[in-house]
């Protein structure tokens, strides 16, 4: 089997921010509805996952949570770009709430599949980036009480060649430039690259 040389790592002094447990909650989801040009998000699993309905609003006052995807029909409507690339087929839950978006089934929300993402990265407007272990979950996102969210470990980072060398990655994933070398392409339930 012939090896391909990896690309060396990246070495750079940064400023990060170490984000734990439940903290994911309040560090990603406020950022996320704050997005005014692009969220990208990359997630072996997506659930249904729900938050705090928005400040301001009576359903906020009645202690009342709302789908995620609510918080991206805001955002859709607001033209925010929303990319979700995922790695398993989402929850029952997830695509229930969905056909219920029609701003979102619109095109609103774009999302790709693919087999190998196990990356757990969000990037809010080019500016913003986490990478850690927590999925698109309510487990992961610390959305669940104590004692039953996962235990998730994450970095959240402005520096610029961080956010640039993510997005890279993450946008050859999403063209399907990978596709081509891919040696589980046959298994693939749709390559990116022939979309």
């Amino acid at each position: 089997m012939k090896r391909r040389t990896p690309t060396p790592p990246l070495e750079r002094a940064a400023t990060l921010r170490l984000v734990a447990d439940g903290a994911h909650y309040d560090a990603l989801i406020g950022a996320m509805r704050d997005a005014r040009v692009s969220l990208w998000i990359a997630t072996a699993n997506v659930k249904e996952l729900r938050v705090e309905a928005p400040v301001g609003t009576r359903a906020r006052a009645k202690g009342a949570f709302v789908s995620l995807l609510d918080v991206f029909a805001d955002l859709a409507r607001r033209g925010v770009e929303l990319r979700v690339l995922h790695g398993g087929l989402p929850s029952r839950a997830f695509r229930a709430e969905l056909t219920r978006q029609p701003t979102l089934v619109r095109g609103g929300l774009s999302m790709r599949r693919c087999p190998r993402v196990h990356l757990k990265v969000v990037v809010i407007d080019g500016r913003l980036l986490y990478l850690g272990s927590a999925n698109l979950t309510g487990a992961g996102l610390g959305a669940k009480g104590d004692g039953r969210r996962n235990f998730e470990l994450g970095v959240l980072t402005e520096d610029d060649v961080l956010l640039d060398v993510t997005q890279a990655r993450f946008d050859r994933i999403w063209s399907g430039a990978e596709c081509g070398a891919c040696k589980l392409r046959a298994l693939c339930p749709q390559p990116l690259d022939a979309l």
